[in-house]
């Protein structure tokens, strides 16, 4: 069995032998240690850059809000526009007020 090691693999060899002679072997822990915690604080810089873009994607717009208002009311939504629909949700909250008051 022939060992082939070409191009970028040299380089790889290399730099783990400059590694180990620049520091040491008992610096290599500190060092992976060191490399260890830039990647977990680069992962999370990552996952908080990206945080306010999933909560915003998950958030119901104003339609749905309206639309979902509605239907709580019991108001029937199918073939109105916004604004019969407003006018409705607005019919059935003066009526809830008129009730609250005549308590």
């Amino acid at each position: 069995m022939i060992l082939l090691i070409s191009g970028w693999e040299w380089i790889v060899v290399i730099g783990i032998v400059a590694v180990l002679i620049l520091w040491g072997p008992k610096k290599l822990p500190e060092l992976a240690r060191a490399i260890g915690e830039a990647k977990k604080e680069f992962q999370k810089a990552s996952k908080e850059v990206t945080k306010p873009l999933s909560a915003e994607e998950t958030e119901p717009s104003g339609d749905d809000l309206f639309i979902e208002t509605a239907e709580m009311l019991g108001i029937s939504t199918e073939g109105k526009t916004k604004e019969q629909i407003a006018r409705e949700i607005a019919e059935k909250a003066k009526d809830y007020l008129r009730q609250l008051k005549s308590r």
